[in-house]
């Protein structure tokens, strides 16, 4: 198997607790440089994941190294200039979510990855957890019928990181964008990923830069001028152009129980992820409840990445294309422009 030369951009926490790892793990690529605003940081991946090289920007690394493909682990407003820049170049690109800070930026990258010709994911690990997959493979096989509704949710009590998470410059946005928006594309690849129409949904500042003693918090990099002005919580409804809908919410910090789920319904069957479950009717007419049993040998994140690199060396589309990517964009503003305008956006 050929071995996908990979520069690795940003080594920050995302970088070096799941990609690099996987990396290391993964005998299909090779990791040949990475690249961080930060030397210190850089320097301390490079040397504890045995990565060759590493420089302080993009450009330089792109100039010096010779890289099939880029994986963004930056930033979110780092996201659009980097993928561009690497696309440009006429390298395949891995980013990280959210696509982009707004959906203008998104465009900007499909437009240059169309024009490139290069192979593009967006690194949503949740669709490759082996819970999706298989359903996901479920919708493929009729399992679900039409399906119609869906909900989903990723509330932490207290959960609200810290560094650039919580500065709209930076980040764009807060739970929506960080961990929501991993149970919505859960719901909507399992609903077939239908086109969305119309959005209408809330955001909340009330609880904030909480002091709440005795709960851990994930520590981001601090970013100049590092604000906190990001939503604590959001929810809402998306709508579909089949006539779906799909209800979520997404909390940092609320005053309730944690809780992660997401569930589907369709005509003939619905299923729910955690655990993986699914409701119908037997042959006999008699309704079924069936707890799914599946294996996970690898990491989601493993698993995104040795995809990333099939899909270079047999030149196919990835799951996650630029196009979906887009739309998944598409879904996120129109959450945040809902909230903004109190009242329900269309796409």
């Amino acid at each position: 198997m050929r071995k996908i030369r990979i520069g690795v951009v940003g080594a920050g926490n995302i970088s070096t607790s799941a990609h690099l790892p996987a990396y290391a793990e993964y005998d299909g690529a090779e990791v040949v440089a990475i690249a961080d605003i930060s030397e210190e940081r850089a320097k301390a991946a490079a040397e504890k994941f045995g990565i060759p090289k590493y420089y302080t920007s993009v450009e330089a690394m792109l100039d010096n190294e010779d890289i099939e493909a880029v994986d963004i682990c930056v930033w979110n407003n780092g996201h659009a200039p980097v993928a561009i820049e690497a696309a440009k170049r006429g390298k395949h690109v891995m980013c990280e979510k959210p696509l982009a800070m707004n959906l203008e930026h998104a465009i900007e990258m499909e437009k240059a990855i169309k024009q490139s010709g290069v192979r593009f994911l967006l690194a949503v690990p949740g669709r490759f957890r082996a819970e999706n997959m298989k359903a996901r493979e479920l919708y493929e096989e009729g399992a679900f019928g039409d399906v119609y509704y869906g909900k989903t949710a990723y509330i932490r009590r207290r959960g609200t990181p810290t560094g650039w998470f919580t500065d709209q410059k930076t980040s764009g946005g807060g739970p929506v964008v960080d961990i929501g928006v991993h149970r919505i594309d859960a719901a909507w690849y399992i609903m077939g990923c239908p086109k969305p129409t119309r959005v209408s949904a809330a955001t909340s500042y009330k609880i904030g830069d909480y002091q709440t003693l005795g709960v851990s918090k994930w520590q981001g990099t601090p970013c100049p001028d590092n604000q906190f002005d990001t939503e604590d919580m959001g929810a809402g409804a998306i709508h579909f152009e089949n006539g779906a809908v799909l209800i979520f919410e997404a909390s940092w910090a609320i005053n309730g129980p944690d809780h992660q789920d997401t569930q589907v319904c369709g005509s003939k069957g619905g299923v729910i992820l955690e655990p993986l479950t699914f409701y119908g009717e037997n042959e006999e007419g008699y309704l079924k409840t069936e707890e799914i049993k599946v294996e996970q040998p690898h990491s989601p994140t493993y698993n995104e990445i040795a995809h990333f690199c099939d899909c270079i060396r047999e030149d196919k589309e990835t799951k996650f294309p630029i196009e979906q990517a887009v739309q998944l964009q598409q879904i996120l503003q129109g959450i945040y422009d809902s909230a903004k305008l109190g009242k329900e956006v269309v796409l």
